[in-house]
């Protein structure tokens, strides 16, 4: 088994539910989606990044992993696309007694399978209509579709899992009001930790009143919605 990584450091998470804990981060090569506001693009082609044995990588991820490391955040790229991969190297990290958490578009409920019992936290992003993260409606109702089977399955699971949700200055209410009502189908409020509305960054960035928006819409869903930017881009721990 190989596994194509673009590369492995610590920093702070600055997205979603856990930001501020000290991670180590093993980004995945590859990703099969076209957001507009991606800030890893030298990360999405598939031959990115170097390739290691199963052992090698191993081997990588032992000699960079500090102490009092909260987590290790398999990220990309999108980590579905090597979910063979991923799960061994979540294994090992679980044996070495740290926390396991998942980054991902969740584009394949079938691979997200594969991976969802060796990590300990989830984060299920769900893609707006806006984000030009695929060619055509039907390409983004299969995705959202696909997006809701893997939040069902943690959820079910009684996973730690999460929503995260990028929007800009081009996302609609009514679009991401449907888009609620996706999730929302797929796992009751109270099973999932929390919904992060994040905006995007040096692209489209939406407006205070537009934020404001969104958050009055998904706080009718779910009582524990918040909007975090990318706060590492604040920090400069990038």
């Amino acid at each position: 088994m190989k596994a194509r990584i673009f590369e492995v450091f610590t920093s702070i998470e600055g997205e979603g539910m856990l930001y501020g804990t000290k991670t180590l981060f093993v980004r995945l090569a590859g990703c099969p989606l076209s957001c507009f506001y991606c800030d890893t693009p030298e990360a999405l082609p598939a031959d990115s990044g170097t390739e290691y044995g199963i052992d090698e990588a191993r081997a990588l991820i032992d000699s960079v992993l500090q102490d009092h490391t909260y987590k290790v955040n398999f990220t990309g790229g999108e980590p579905l696309i090597q979910h063979e991969a991923v799960a061994e190297l979540a294994r090992h990290v679980k044996s070495r007694g740290v926390r396991t958490y998942l980054e991902s578009a969740c584009y394949d409920s079938a691979r997200f399978g594969h991976v969802m019992g060796h990590m300990d936290i989830l984060k299920v992003e769900f893609k707006t209509r806006d984000s030009e993260v695929a060619k055509d409606a039907a390409h983004y109702d299969r995705l959202v579709g696909e997006a809701a089977k893997c939040l069902r399955a943690a959820t079910d699971a009684k996973k730690l899992a999460y929503v995260k949700v990028v929007v800009s200055s081009k996302t609609r209410g009514a679009d991401f009001e449907e888009l609620l009502g996706r999730v929302f189908d797929a796992a009751r409020p109270e099973s999932v930790s929390g919904f992060y509305i994040q905006p995007t960054s040096g692209v489209a960035e939406p407006r205070l009143e537009e934020l404001l928006q969104l958050y009055d819409l998904a706080i009718k869903h779910h009582p524990e919605v918040r909007i975090v930017p990318q706060l590492h881009k604040l920090m400069g721990a990038i």
